[in-house]
């Protein structure tokens, strides 16, 4: 497409000026508050003709209001499966964005913003203006539009659109019609003053101050280094590294990146790629560095510290070779698992992937575990730092808080804004706020808020109250970040109020007292905010961290985090409702506090009916009914309670009545063989690789029977393939003697598949498998009927099992 306009309004008919620029277009991208059903009607065409000719399509709306019509994003998903949409949750914020962008391969580009959504009426005969203009007029602001329309489509508050999300929010789309007659009204009303979503701005480089001029790994990234070493070593292509806050993860990236020529360092925010830009250079001062966002392209320096939201266009992306890079670093990689990440990562072929993260999601990685092969090389909790007194001891104080959280409507993820705000926004709350920061308090303080309007309403009440503070947020005007981060160290500030602008990339040592006054919904935020105040600063002896706690969902799930994980008793069981602090350290809570825990503790959703939310979560998620292996990785239960509970993963199925007539059948008719598969004891891996050799035959075949010469080659080959797997079930003297160089036979495997596996699973009480005159089989038929679906489900088990002995077996090596 050749530009002819630079900036040009639009007042009528914005439908053909979009088909002009999707005609030759290498990526469209819409973000729309509304999107009706006859919008999508109109352009489809065009849409379907640019997804077939390579284009890539994404698209973002929003449920702002319940406007968007549910068979709109139906008609939108049944249109093409390439075109990629998603639904920006607002929970009650207004959400108002109108933009139009068309990217070309020649470098040009169209940006269109104005007042259309995406309607007939609103893009062929409402009244309505559009301003549009290409990237030559405006190339920076062309490239911010593109930046920012990949971070509000990636965010946290969007879903995926697929029949799950949209079933979801059809039932809450009638809902909200049902109960607002006069919707109308309400929208000219609250169209009147947009608000911004709340995307953080102002970024700024924080320096961090080292002495001399030869930079030497600290004792915790020697031993990440270490154990990178040893990973390199047993020839791993991917590694995730798991450090708490404050001990140095770039730093460590850096030291590793030496090794390796062409380094790729991606990361989610402006200000993490220019202090990883900074600590890289003093570690290696004679690379060149470049940064690669939406206003540099410097893709061609020795080290290249690019935007995710940048890569993950296709156009940038495949800008580069898949193989133009030795080592990629991605930071802070519990996000690694999220669909912004997913592309990048699948696209390039380094010669190792490295990840690493203070937090990885769920607190046990489970999500990320796949992405590095289950290879996290070291990990170290924060608690263990404090012992060994890399980071500050803390004395936690649990105050209580009054507010009935009972009675504020849960939406799913968070609480109602509008309704928390109504009892946030309280005198009486911000006084007993400021009696117990002023009993606690020590220097400086930075005061975790749930929104925008708590945290300028406390650091009002603050300020009335003689104290120095700022309220600092992603609207804010009064000041900068980087001013406020300066004044707080220097002791101009007492308090910095903000509400998530500190969760990750930035240090601010000299913090020594940490505020809380926002329900804790989310673990991984949670143990993010804590590791802003654990770094070591001089003159600093703890981290106080004041805390509110009220009957709020899951308020005693943050406690996990203090939990010591190398208890030597090794009993895995807390005693009360609370960690016991390690040393050095104190957890303190009022009295209401503790009786607040011990009742929530005695409410916690019965085990069956939170596997059920929990599971429901993940399908949402997915679009569709999980398999074993994704509920394991990415669901909130842990699998094997599906296990427990239920017998098999497809007995909770069967209970959630997700399974089909035919499916129903083959459950019942074979239960006793799915919960033998389960439960059958594994020490070591060599049953499942029996059976995994059996599924392998295919669906008609995997059930006849199998002499052990037959699988020895397989078998050998499944456990050589991969260091890790020898390492682990070669363990012992007398498998380690039959491995050896030289010693191995085909005769030798097939014995010892004789002997152990075959042998000790027929052998054990109840199962469903015999080891009769050297042929190995199950103890049933099964009908010709049933062969398809019982393989399918059978080899889900055997998979999972395999991925979840050789996991745990690596963890307890790990340590």
């Amino acid at each position: 497409m050749s530009m002819k306009l630079n900036v040009k309004l639009i007042t009528d008919n914005l439908a053909d000026e979009l088909i002009a620029g999707m005609r030759s277009a290498s990526g469209i991208y819409i973000m729309t508050s509304f999107l009706m059903k006859s919008g999508v009607r109109l352009l489809a065409p065009h849409l379907k003709s640019a997804v077939e000719r390579g284009a890539e399509v994404k698209m973002l709306a929003g449920d702002y209001l319940y406007i968007t019509q549910p068979e709109g994003l139906l008609d939108l998903l049944e249109l093409d499966d390439r075109i990629e949409a998603r639904l920006w949750r607002s929970m009650g914020t207004s959400f108002h964005p109108k933009a139009y962008l068309f990217d070309y391969d020649n470098g040009e580009g169209l940006l269109i913003v104005g007042s259309s959504n995406f309607s007939f009426s609103a893009l062929k005969t409402g009244f309505e203006w559009n301003l549009a203009m290409n990237a030559q007029a405006e190339p920076y602001t062309f490239q911010m539009a593109l930046d920012k329309f990949m971070e509000s489509f990636y965010h946290e508050a969007t879903l995926p659109v697929n029949p799950d999300s949209i079933k979801l929010y059809e039932e809450e789309y009638l809902k909200y019609h049902q109960k607002n007659p006069e919707l109308i009204r309400r929208i000219t009303e609250m169209e009147e003053s947009e608000i911004d979503p709340g995307f953080e701005a102002d970024m700024f480089e924080e320096e961090e101050v080292v002495e001399g001029t030869t930079i030497r790994p600290r004792p915790a990234q020697a031993e990440a280094l270490e154990a990178l070493e040893r990973t390199l070593e047993e020839q791993y292509d991917k590694a995730m590294v798991v450090m708490a806050t404050g001990l140095g993860k770039t730093y460590l990236a850096a030291f590793f990146a030496q090794r390796f020529t062409k380094v790729l360092f991606i990361a989610h925010r402006e200000e993490i790629l220019l202090q990883a830009r900074q600590s890289f250079g003093r570690v290696l001062p004679d690379r060149t560095y470049g940064i690669y966002n939406g206003e540099h392209k410097e893709g061609t320096a020795d080290c290249v510290f690019a935007s995710i939201f940048t890569l993950g266009m296709k156009k940038h992306r495949e800008s580069f070779a898949k193989y133009d890079f030795d080592l990629i670093i991605v930071d802070e990689f519990h996000h690694a698992a999220s669909a912004s990440y997913s592309s990048v990562i699948e696209y390039f072929q380094p010669q190792f992937l490295l990840g690493i993260t203070a937090t990885p999601d769920r607190m046990d990685g489970k999500d990320v575990y796949a992405i590095c092969d289950g290879n996290v090389a070291y990990q170290i909790h924060f608690i263990e730092a404090i012992r060994r007194q890399w980071l500050a001891p803390f004395q936690y104080f649990g105050v209580y808080d009054e507010t009935d959280y009972s009675k504020i409507r849960w939406l799913g993820t968070r609480y109602d804004e509008e309704q928390l705000l109504s009892a946030q926004l309280q005198e009486t709350q911000a006084e007993r706020i400021y009696e117990a920061w002023m009993r606690h308090k020590q220097t400086r303080t930075i005061a975790f808020c749930s929104s925008i309007r708590q945290a300028d309403y406390l650091a009002e009440a603050f300020c009335s109250r003689g104290v120095s503070v700022v309220s600092l947020h992603s609207r804010g005007t009064e000041m900068s970040r980087g001013e406020a981060i300066r004044r707080l160290t220097n002791g101009q500030l007492e308090v910095v109020f903000t509400v998530d602008l500190f969760n990750e990339g930035t240090d601010i040592p000299s913090v020594d007292t940490l505020l809380f006054v926002r329900p804790t919904e989310s673990l991984t935020v949670f143990t993010q905010q804590v590791g802003r105040g654990l770094r070591l600063s001089e003159g600093k002896t703890h981290c106080v961290i004041i805390d509110l706690i009220g009957n709020y969902r899951n308020a005693d799930v943050k406690f996990r985090l203090f939990e010591d994980r190398d208890d030597e008793e090794g009993s895995g069981k807390r005693k009360g409702v609370v960690a016991s602090a390690p040393a050095g350290c104190e957890i303190q809570l009022d009295t209401r506090v503790v009786n607040l825990l011990q009742e929530l503790s005695r409410k916690r959703l019965p085990h069956r009916e939170k596997l059920h939310h929990d599971f429901l979560e993940l399908k949402c998620e997915l679009g569709a009914i999980p398999t074993y292996m994704e509920l394991h990785l990415y669901g909130d239960s842990p699998s094997q309670a599906y296990r427990n509970e239920f017998g098999s993963y497809f007995g909770f199925l069967h209970w959630a009545e997700l399974l089909n007539e035919q499916e129903i059948k083959v459950y019942t008719r074979y239960e006793a063989w799915l919960r033998d598969v389960e439960k059958t004891v594994m020490t070591k891996s060599y049953k499942m690789i029996v059976l995994l050799y059996m599924l392998e035959r295919g669906s008609e075949q995997w059930s006849d029977p199998v002499e052990p010469q037959e699988v020895a080659p397989f078998f050998y080959n499944y456990l050589m393939e991969k260091e890790h797997r020898r390492r682990i079930d070669f363990s012992d003297t007398e498998s380690r003697k039959l491995w050896e160089p030289g010693e191995v036979t085909q005769a030798k495997v097939a014995k010892l598949i004789a002997d152990m596996p075959m042998s000790k699973w027929a052998g054990a009480k109840g199962s469903l498998t015999q080891f009769k005159d050297n042929v190995f089989s199950l103890s049933f038929e099964v009908r010709e009927e049933d062969k398809a679906i019982l393989h399918r489900w059978t080899e889900e088990i055997c998979l999972y099992r395999l991925h979840a002995h050789f996991e745990r077996r690596e963890e307890k090596v790990g340590k």
